[in-house]
């Protein structure tokens, strides 16, 4: 797993839409690829600036995140 932060907000880019650390790939086009039933395999052969395991971290945060809100529902 990357060492570091994953995503970022940055007003100056895509007007704060969270994107990849060091991309200008919105961390929703991801979601989109995987909603649609594309491969992560797609999604990165689209988007080679984010690699792999920026990928894998930003979903282990979303369902870390999910599982917290289970948890406080």
């Amino acid at each position: 797993m990357p060492v570091g932060p994953v995503v970022h907000s940055d007003p100056d880019i895509l007007g704060g839409t969270p994107v990849f650390v060091g991309t200008r790939v919105p961390v929703q086009t991801l979601l989109d690829y995987l909603q649609a039933g594309e491969p992560l395999g797609e999604f990165l052969d689209d988007f080679p600036t984010v690699t792999r395991e920026q990928a894998v971290a930003a979903l282990q945060l979303a369902m870390q995140a999910l599982a917290a809100h289970a948890r406080s529902a």
